[in-house]
C-alpha cells in the first residue's frame, strides 16, 4: 500500500507596519510574517503542526522572531493606524 504525506510549509504576510529596525537602525516597512507548516495526505492538508511569526526589514532582510501575541497586536496596531488616516 502507499501513502503519500508529508509536511508543507506556508508563508504568508499578515501586515506591513513602519518602524525602526533593530539591525541597520533604518526607519522601514516591516512585514509581519505567519510561517505555518502543515501535515498532509495525499496532498490534502489536514491540520497544523506548528506556527511561528516574525517580522522581515524591507531595507536589509533582519528577521525578527515574534510571539503570537506581539504578531497580533502588530495586526492590530496596524488596522487602527490605517483607519485614522
Amino acid at each position: 500500500m502507499l501513502l503519500i504525506f508529508g509536511a508543507t510549509p506556508r508563508e504568508r504576510v499578515l501586515t506591513v507596519v513602519t518602524f525602526i529596525c533593530e539591525y541597520c537602525r533604518t526607519r522601514a516597512s516591516q512585514d509581519v510574517i505567519e510561517s505555518a507548516t502543515r501535515f498532509s495526505v495525499f496532498f490534502i492538508p489536514l491540520f497544523t503542526v506548528s506556527r511561528k511569526y516574525f517580522v522581515v526589514c524591507s531595507n536589509c532582510g533582519g528577521m525578527t522572531p515574534l510571539t503570537r501575541e506581539q504578531a497580533t497586536h502588530g495586526v492590530e496596531w496596524a488596522a487602527r493606524n490605517r483607519q485614522m488616516t
